[in-house]
């Protein structure tokens, strides 16, 4: 798995409408990286909620929010769709970003981690093993404090 002060592993993959986004385009911006294992379950369904309520929050403070699983981009866009997420969801349907970051599970679904990434396109917060409505809180917990330090 990536580590915390390690480099964030590029990629490319299709957002839920389709279009291409890499991470390098991102560069100079903070990133709420959140992969979770499969759209429309109850722990990504919380999980996935709770980011679309932070989402003004974390905008307003210069962050951009990816939620990456390895479903198609029409399982995503219907799952952006029926829940209004503000934010692009990516499809890792080929697993490569799951692989990079190093967190493809023994089922070929990705685990629940979310990497924050710096505008230098360091890993510099790796946040797992909690519960799908504590992510989004612990990372807005985490990034209130580290960009007002460096405001």
């Amino acid at each position: 798995m990536v580590k915390e002060g390690e480099e964030a592993p590029n990629f490319e993959l299709s957002d839920h409408n389709g279009s291409t986004i890499r991470l390098s385009d991102y560069r100079g911006r903070w990133i709420v990286l959140y992969f979770f294992p499969k759209a429309f379950t109850p722990g990504c369904t919380i999980e996935t909620k709770e980011f679309s309520r932070l989402w003004d929050e974390l905008e307003k403070m210069g962050v951009t929010v990816f939620g990456i699983s390895t479903d198609s981009v029409e399982t995503q866009r219907k799952f952006a769709e029926k829940y209004g997420v503000k934010f692009k969801l990516l499809s890792d349907h080929d697993k490569n970003a799951s692989k990079a970051y190093g967190v493809l599970g023994l089922i070929g679904m990705a685990e629940r981690v979310t990497f924050i990434i710096n505008p230098e396109g360091k890993v510099v917060k790796v946040i797992k093993g909690v519960k799908p409505d504590e992510h989004p809180v612990k990372a807005l917990e985490y990034l209130r404090a580290v960009i007002k330090v460096n405001k």
